[in-house]
């Protein structure tokens, strides 16, 4: 029973939190970690939980309703029914003000929130990243249109409305009939650039359009878990490295680490993390721009590969190469858990690697969703800096 001061006011029908407040495993997830940890002879980790109110620096939320009175939350399952979540217990409560300031902007100039089945309507979404040194939300409004003329009043009301707590203001347009969020129209409207975040050391920068976790707190934790299993002087292959948000911070204690990444957002971060750097660190850096599938070459230069990909887990050709040529270690970082437990068991099965660690995190607190970092190590290879 959750205490009556964080009981949720919008359960049901929000199906944001299904284990509200529950500690430990999903029953599931449990069930399947349990086979893989009893497989290489190691016990199962406890999940690591972390805070379970206002941790979300970064939601994605639908608009829909009306000019008079907007919605703006997420979908009941399976439909398109939203449900209004003003008072979401797990955003960061800047995001919860952003989103009132929004739907007082919506009301004072009569803008048409999105109907799916129409295609019609003015505003489709929204997308709130809180900066955690400033406490202040870049804010993105996508819109049914190629230009943001049709939503202007908006955008400078609700710049108005924020006020002080606005970092940036971006438009966004998205006017095909798809699920997609984001569309390929930006401009920026006011404010910043890029949301910077201190990470392992480093400073990374996210653009509107580039992915970052959302749940910073215990990404700053599992990602100093993986730092660790990183020795001095190793040369670093990352894959799906994202904005950096990993990689940059190793780079002063690596001889090089090369970075390898698709997406245009991130691949912008990650460009800036790494210009403003030293030269000297600079010097020892590469950006590898494509698929890793393109880049399995690196494996060949590389003590350590790490990978950190996106829930359909590695891409097969990265996979197939690590089963070939084994780095000495290979981190894999994983949101997807029915993929992390296929692709561990095929670099297990290769019988070429050995599962040394295995932790799990829980950056989705209340859901079924568990975030991984598996350490596997070539059978036989041994790291300068390891202590067995």
């Amino acid at each position: 029973m959750a205490p009556a001061s964080t009981a949720c006011t919008h359960r049901p029908p929000c199906p944001g939190c299904p284990r509200l407040f529950e500690t430990g495993y999903p029953e599931a997830a449990e069930t399947q970690l349990t086979a893989l940890a009893e497989r290489v002879g190691i016990p199962l980790p406890k999940l690591t939980l972390g805070d379970a109110i206002g941790f979300r620096h970064r939601a994605r939320l639908s608009i829909r309703g009306r000019a008079g009175s907007p919605k703006v939350g997420i979908f009941q399952a399976d439909s398109h029914r939203i449900v209004d979540i003003p008072n979401c217990l797990v955003h960061h409560p800047v995001i919860n003000q952003v989103v009132a300031a929004l739907k007082r902007a919506i009301r004072s100039t009569n803008t048409a929130p999105y109907a799916d089945a129409p295609h019609r309507g003015d505003l489709r979404n929204v997308q709130i990243v809180v900066e955690r040194s400033t406490q202040r939300a870049q804010v993105v409004l996508i819109s049914n249109h190629d230009d943001p003329q049709p939503i202007k009043p908006l955008l400078t009301r609700l710049a108005n409305e924020v006020g002080e707590d606005l970092h940036s203001l971006w438009w966004n347009g998205n006017p095909e009939r798809t699920n997609t969020i984001l569309g390929p129209h930006w401009k920026k409207i006011a404010g910043q650039d890029v949301v910077t975040e201190e990470i392992g050391g480093a400073q990374v920068f996210y653009p509107p359009g580039a992915f970052g976790q959302s749940n910073l707190g215990l990404a700053d934790q599992m990602i100093a878990e993986a730092t660790g299993w990183i020795p001095e002087q190793s040369r670093v292959a990352e894959f799906y490295a994202g904005c950096g948000a990993m990689g940059l911070g190793w780079i002063p204690k690596c001889a090089h680490v090369a970075f390898n990444e698709i997406g245009d957002g991130s691949l912008e971060g990650l460009t800036q993390g790494i210009e403003r750097l030293p030269a000297t660190l600079r010097e020892r850096t590469s950006v590898h721009r494509g698929s890793a599938a393109q880049y399995t070459d690196l494996l060949d230069h590389a003590d350590v590969v790490v990978a950190d990909p996106p829930r359909r887990g590695l891409d097969p050709a990265l996979l197939q190469a690590l089963c070939d040529r084994p780095p000495t270690r290979f981190i894999y970082v994983s949101c997807g858990l029915e993929a992390f437990l296929r692709d561990a068991n095929l670099l297990l099965d290769s019988g070429k690697f050995r599962l040394r660690a295995l932790s799990t995190y829980a950056l989705v607190r209340h859901s079924d969703h568990v975030e991984t970092l598996g350490i596997f190590d070539r059978i036989s290879a041994t790291l300068p800096t390891d202590s067995d």
